[in-house]
């Protein structure tokens, strides 16, 4: 049975409504099914004179219009194929990029256990053109939020509770349904060489009999191929220890299973070994203060990121790279993701980080931009509900003033950002 026909129906209703007060406005979630009666006034908006790229790899619509009721897009074309409604707000592009907001398909908010500020971190998330994230092992529980409102004016989250770590299989159905009842919209759990081995296979049958995808953090290559048999949903980290083979490949693309590389998330171990370039980018210290970069200059972290932990990392990147594009070019889909959030990872600029060492380790850079949009949410579960330019889908835009198919690092150029329509940036 193939995983994302199992899994798909299932997340689709949880990410409609799982832990969190749904309201009239969130019915009209694509993913609910019918919706509810429109209000007596529905805003409507049209983007016009816009370069629209799709996010699902299709030719570039030139002198496109985007049309958004509600906070979804109900029509796409060029100015001769769509009209523009008397009542709409028009917002003219002047022959900008209009693409669907990026979406980090393995991040973490409130790291350390708190929750105080994870609505500032969703907003910083947003400020940098990421409208979508799916925090992939919290210490503490994460709600979600409100994520279908017409209203939303933040990154939207989707969670997995803490990562799993039974210390037996007889405590795997227990941890499955306790991060459940927490709301989790995913299953997480570490699998390597000191922790996990012996209890993956319970968990990852306590998830399937639950009818909930399961997200592994794997780093070599026999325990990837021991959790896809087992039947997990994706794995959460490139292969690190030897290349990829074609078992590997063959077991992938049968269950429909793919890949977040999150190659920042080793780039992290050893950057601050000295201090890194980026951190006189201007596009980073649009939400960095220079105190916030101090830890990072100390000795204490200098000696971290040059241990002997920290060296293998290094060591291991360029393979991870590498056996990102060998599953690429077989197809395996790739989502992108970054581990951000912890210290060290910096929420909102490491995807764009992310997305130009992708290009660098060899994927084109329009290759990169699906699977930043449309081919993330079809991996996670939210194909035609998220990222993608497309009628029916939620209006998370991201307008550039650069061509980022030409260069990925024009993904910086933000002109600005709309989560459900709305203006953040």
């Amino acid at each position: 049975m193939h995983t994302r026909a199992l899994f798909l129906p299932l997340l689709l209703l949880i990410a409609a409504g799982c832990g969190e007060a749904r309201d009239t406005a969130d019915s009209n979630d694509p993913a609910a099914g019918e919706p509810a009666p429109a209000s007596a006034e529905v805003r409507v908006q049209a983007f016009t004179d816009a370069r629209i790229i799709d996010g699902a790899g299709g030719p570039l619509i030139d002198d496109g219009v985007v049309i958004v009721r509600r906070g979804v897009i109900s029509q796409v074309g060029t100015a001769g194929e769509v009209s523009v409604p008397d009542d709409a707000e028009v917002v003219e592009l002047g022959g900008r990029y209009l693409m669907p907001g990026l979406i980090n398909a393995h991040g973490h908010v409130g790291p350390g256990g708190d929750r105080s500020d994870i609505g500032e971190q969703l907003e910083i998330y947003a400020h940098y053109g990421v409208t979508t994230v799916f925090s992939l092992g919290d210490e503490a529980e994460v709600p979600p939020g409100e994520r279908w409102s017409p209203e939303l004016n933040r990154a939207r989250l989707f969670v997995s509770g803490p990562s799993l770590a039974p210390a037996s299989p007889d405590e795997a159905e227990a941890e499955v349904a306790r991060v459940i009842e927490m709301g989790a919209d995913w299953v997480k759990m570490h699998v390597n060489a000191s922790r996990g081995r012996d209890t993956y296979p319970a968990v990852i049958r306590a998830a399937r009999e639950r009818m909930m995808p399961m997200a592994v953090h794997i780093e070599e290559l026999a325990d990837a191929k021991g959790v896809l048999e087992a039947g997990a949903t994706l794995l959460a980290h490139s292969v690190r220890d030897e290349p990829v083979d074609e078992e590997l490949i063959e077991a992938m693309l049968e269950r429909e299973v793919c890949l977040t590389p999150t190659l920042t998330r080793e780039l992290s171990t050893f950057v601050y070994a000295e201090r890194p370039d980026f951190f006189d980018d201007r596009f980073f210290l649009e939400r960095s203060a220079p105190d916030d970069l101090e830890p990072f200059l100390t000795p204490q972290r200098r000696a971290a990121a040059e241990s002997e932990s920290a060296q293998y990392w290094r060591n291991a990147l360029p393979l991870a790279g590498e056996n990102m594009v060998r599953l690429h070019e077989a197809g395996v889909g790739i989502a992108m993701g970054t581990d951000s959030g912890p210290s060290g990872r910096f929420q909102g600029y490491f995807e764009h980080l992310e997305m130009e060492m992708m290009v660098d380790a060899g994927m084109s850079p329009g290759d990169v931009l699906v699977a930043s949009t449309g081919e993330a949410a079809r991996c996670m579960g939210l194909d035609g509900v998220l990222g993608t330019i497309r009628t029916g889908v939620w209006a998370d835009l991201l307008v550039l003033d650069a061509d980022p198919r030409d260069d990925i690092l024009n993904t910086r150029e933000i002109h600005g950002v709309w989560t459900a329509g709305n203006r953040v940036r």
